[in-house]
C-alpha cells in the first residue's frame, strides 16, 4: 500500500482497577492506537482524569447524565451498556480508519504491527475478525491457542480436556468468537460483543485475520478465578442463557450448568477439578497443549508500558 498507513483505534466499556485500566490502555497505545475511546462503568472511577489528559484517549462518564442521553436510563446488563458505547464510539466523526471493540482483559498480539495488516487489506474488506488465545492460569505467560474448524476439532479437545472436552465450545472457557475490527465511515452500523451488523446483515465484507492474535486473559490465579466465578455465574460468560455444545439428550452442559453441577457433588473441589484440567498452566495442561501444537507463549510487560504511557504514575 502507497501513502501513509492506516490508523486504527478502539473502544472499550471498563469498570476495573485503576493499574487494570492502565495497564490496558497502555498496552494498545504501545501496540500504535491513533485513538482510544473509554467508557467508564464506574463513573466515579479515579481513572478518569488520567485517561483524559492522554491526547490520544477520548474517556467518558457513564453517569446518569450520560444514560439519560443515551437511552433514557442504565440498562440493567453490561452486554447491552458495551453494544451502545460500542455503536456511539463508532459513530463518531472519524478520526480513525478502522475501530475494534475491546474488553479491558484483552490484548492485541500482532505479528508485525497491526497498521500494517490492516494496510495489506483489500478495500472490499469491510470487518476483520481476530481471534482468541486464552490465557493459562499462573504465570501469565502461556496461551492456548485457538483451534480452527477442522474434522478431528473436537477430537483434539478431548485429549486436551479428558474430563471436560465435551462441554467446552473450542477448548475454551470464555469466548472463541474474538472480536471484529470494522472499517469507519460505514452507514448503519451497530457494534455488538462479537460482531458488527448493518441492518440484518452481519459483518459486511468479512475476512479473519492469523497475523494478529487477541490474547484473553480471564484468569490470573485460582483465587482470581474464583473471586470472579459467581458474577459470570449469573451475568457473564458462564450465565445460565448461554447454549451447550451438544442438545441435553446427548449429554450436552452448559457452562453454567456443568459449574451446578460440579459445585452440587463436589463443592469447591469439583471446581477445582475443573480449574485444574482447563485453566492451569501448573496441572500438564502446557504439556498437552505442545503435543497438539497450540501451546502460544507471550509476555507481556504490563507495568512497563504503564510507566512509557503514563509516567506521572508512582
Amino acid at each position: 500500500m502507497d501513502g501513509p498507513l492506516p490508523r486504527w483505534g478502539l473502544s472499550s466499556t471498563i469498570k476495573a482497577p485503576l493499574q487494570e485500566i492502565l495497564g490496558f490502555a497502555a498496552w494498545h497505545l504501545d501496540r500504535g492506537a491513533h485513538r482510544l475511546y473509554i467508557y467508564l462503568d464506574d463513573p466515579e472511577s479515579d481513572a478518569f482524569d488520567i485517561l483524559k489528559a492522554h491526547p490520544r484517549i477520548r474517556v467518558k462518564r457513564c453517569n446518569t447524565v450520560w444514560w439519560r442521553n443515551h437511552g433514557g436510563k442504565r440498562p440493567e446488563k453490561h452486554q447491552v451498556r458495551q453494544t451502545i458505547n460500542a455503536t456511539h464510539a463508532y459513530a463518531r466523526k472519524a478520526e480513525v480508519d478502522w475501530l475494534i471493540h475491546m474488553d479491558v482483559d484483552e490484548f492485541l498480539w500482532p505479528e508485525t504491527t497491526i497498521a500494517e495488516t490492516l494496510a495489506k487489506l483489500p478495500p472490499d474488506i469491510m470487518t476483520v475478525r481476530v481471534r482468541p488465545s486464552e490465557a493459562l492460569a499462573g504465570t501469565g505467560k502461556s496461551y492456548k491457542a485457538f483451534i480452527p474448524t477442522s474434522p478431528d476439532r473436537q477430537g483434539i479437545i478431548e485429549r486436551l480436556y479428558p474430563t471436560f472436552g465435551l462441554h467446552l465450545r473450542g477448548g475454551f472457557v470464555s469466548h472463541t468468537a474474538g472480536k471484529v475490527f470494522v472499517r469507519t465511515g460505514l452507514e448503519g452500523i451497530k457494534i455488538r460483543i462479537h460482531n458488527a451488523f448493518r441492518g440484518q446483515e452481519m459483518n459486511p465484507g468479512e475476512t479473519e485475520t492469523d497475523h494478529i492474535a487477541l490474547l484473553h486473559c480471564h484468569a490470573r490465579d485460582w483465587d482470581d478465578w474464583l473471586a470472579h466465578y459467581r458474577y459470570r455465574l449469573q451475568f457473564g460468560s458462564y450465565r445460565s442463557d448461554l447454549g451447550a455444545l451438544r442438545p441435553p439428550e446427548k449429554g450436552g452442559m452448559n457452562l453454567h450448568d456443568l459449574f451446578r453441577w460440579l459445585e452440587a457433588e463436589e463443592g469447591e473441589n469439583g471446581l477445582r477439578l475443573f480449574y485444574d484440567e482447563v485453566l492451569s498452566d501448573a496441572a500438564g495442561l502446557p504439556d498437552r497443549l505442545r503435543a497438539e501444537g497450540l501451546l502460544r507463549r507471550h509476555e507481556l510487560d504490563i507495568t512497563g508500558t504503564i510507566r512509557k504511557h503514563f509516567p506521572e504514575m508512582p
